[in-house]
């Protein structure tokens, strides 16, 4: 066994323990699969990534990305996470405008916006989902027809069918049969537009929902800024129903709802209320056509982990 850096952060959110928590293990060097799945099993978060030096010339990292069950070719709050653990552990990008990231999905561009980081989001693959797939996911999650407003399959490394539905109230009051959405082995991202006139008194509301799913009241500073959408990650897993704050999610649904109409090219997510988090997300397409997605970082835990290939 060999002590490596470690720290645990807390992705989307400015304010620890109410965002999406990531295990890193700033050096991976000399672990098998097996050891880094292992780990990643044993720490039981969502995902635990690995940085190891780059195979591209043009990458300043590379990062290997686990959830318990496995490995991930993308996902977007341990590229965020991963990024800003290496930025604090003293590392230096080569190129002054961006931090390359290598990953199975390629080469992702980070760029700074203050303190906060953003993520390029990747290519995204849309297509129709199978039409007798969309009643057994509706029934699953307890919506009728009429709450469903534009469907769509969307893959950029992870897969999710994206649905947007009539009102935030009906995406965080979801019936869901987890069994059901088990045997359809499909993970489901469902988002809601936040009328002008709700999206003000955010803090409240938030706080209300909190309560009816019997959580705690959220901080205020968590929750200070209106959001524009809001976003839930179900996720079909026997260990893992919801996912608090999900970047691959928010990037392909940004990729979707701006190309489609649904929302402005910057606006911002909520996601993770039905979880007591109050992760923040923020969208954005450049000039160029480029989604980028970001939000904040803070380290909650800095140390050493004990890891070795067996």
């Amino acid at each position: 066994m060999t002590p490596r850096l470690f720290k645990q952060v807390d992705v989307f959110t400015s304010t620890p323990y109410l965002g999406n928590p990531l295990a890193v293990v700033l050096d991976g060097s000399g672990l098998d699969d097996e050891a880094m799945q292992r780990f990643a099993r044993w720490t039981n978060l969502s995902e635990t990534t690995f940085l190891l030096p780059p195979t591209d010339v043009s990458a300043d990292y590379r990062v290997r990305i686990f959830t318990p069950g496995g490995e991930l070719p993308f996902a977007g709050h341990p590229t965020l996470g991963s990024c800003h653990a290496w930025l604090q552990a003293g590392g230096q990008p080569k190129s002054r405008d961006f931090i390359v990231q290598e990953c199975k999905v390629g080469l992702v561009k980070v760029r700074r916006e203050g303190t906060r980081l953003a993520f390029a989001a990747p290519p995204l693959k849309r297509s129709a989902p199978s039409p007798m797939l969309l009643p057994r996911v509706a029934a699953a999650l307890g919506l009728k027809a009429h709450q469903i407003l534009a469907v769509q399959q969307l893959d950029n490394g992870p897969v999710w069918l994206g649905l947007l539905l009539d009102s935030p109230d009906t995406v965080l009051q979801l019936n869901i049969n987890h069994l059901a959405l088990q045997a359809l082995q499909v993970h489901i991202g469902v988002a809601a537009v936040y009328p002008a006139a709700e999206a003000a008194p955010l803090i409240a509301r938030a706080n209300r929902e909190a309560r009816a799913f019997g959580q705690t009241t959220l901080p205020t500073a968590a929750l200070a800024q209106a959001p524009d959408l809001e976003v839930r990650a179900i996720v079909a897993s026997t260990t893992v129903y919801e996912d608090p704050v999900t970047g691959s999610l928010n990037a392909g649904l940004a990729q979707w709802l701006m190309a489609d109409g649904h929302m402005p090219e910057r606006y911002l997510a909520s996601q993770g209320l039905c979880l007591g988090r109050a992760g923040q997300v923020h969208l954005e397409r450049d000039a160029q056509g480029q989604v980028w997605v970001g939000g904040d970082s803070v380290t909650c835990i800095d140390g050493q982990v004990m890891l070795g290939s067996n």
